[in-house]
């Protein structure tokens, strides 16, 4: 069980706290990781923020619940937010978690398609880009998200898979191209 998990801490550092970002001051859709680059280098700087939440667990429906998590405290603060895979099965296996994660908790959500309403809080997706801004990104993919351009924050779950680490130093390192100074926050389970 996961013991915290805060969506608050600064990029730079792991023990400040701030709020999370509004809307994104970011405009171009890129649609391949070369874009992404050349759409944020400029700006990622000072507007992508990105952090990794690092757990110990190898299970695949830790980083879920972990998703989940942070979808609620987005959710219950007013930001919109995109849970971002590539993988559709998976996703869907979200889906269903988002309404039995934990007792009590209630995440409006969506799959993103084209006839998704602009009103509804949180979207899934596996890989379509979202018209309007998120306040969020969850990233389950083990790629740099393509459409960084629409957000300030994104939030990188890694759990203790092997190759979903590597696939995490990957995305760390691309940030870093990019500019963006990532933060990491270790979360432990029970």
């Amino acid at each position: 069980m996961v013991e915290s998990v805060d969506t608050s801490a600064s990029a730079g550092s792991s023990g400040a706290r701030h709020s999370l970002p509004g809307s994104s001051a970011i405009s171009a859709v890129p649609e391949s990781a070369a874009t992404v680059a050349a759409a944020t280098a400029a700006s990622a700087q000072d507007t992508l923020r990105v952090d990794f939440y690092v757990l110990e667990e190898a299970a695949p429906g830790a980083r879920l619940r972990v998703a989940c998590r942070l979808a609620e405290k987005a959710y219950l603060s007013g930001q919109s937010t995109l849970l971002w895979h590539s993988d559709p099965e998976e996703l869907r296996t979200l889906d269903d978690l988002l309404w039995t994660f934990m007792d009590g908790s209630f995440v409006p959500h969506e799959m993103l398609s084209p006839g998704t309403s602009a009103d509804v809080p949180v979207l899934l997706s596996a890989g379509a880009v979202p018209e309007r801004q998120v306040d969020v990104i969850i990233n389950l993919a083990p790629d740099v998200p393509t459409c960084l351009a629409k957000t300030q924050r994104v939030a990188e779950i890694i759990d203790g898979d092997e190759a979903r680490r590597r696939a995490g130093r990957a995305r760390f390192r691309a940030y870093r191209e990019l500019g963006v100074k990532p933060a990491s926050h270790n979360v432990r389970g029970d």
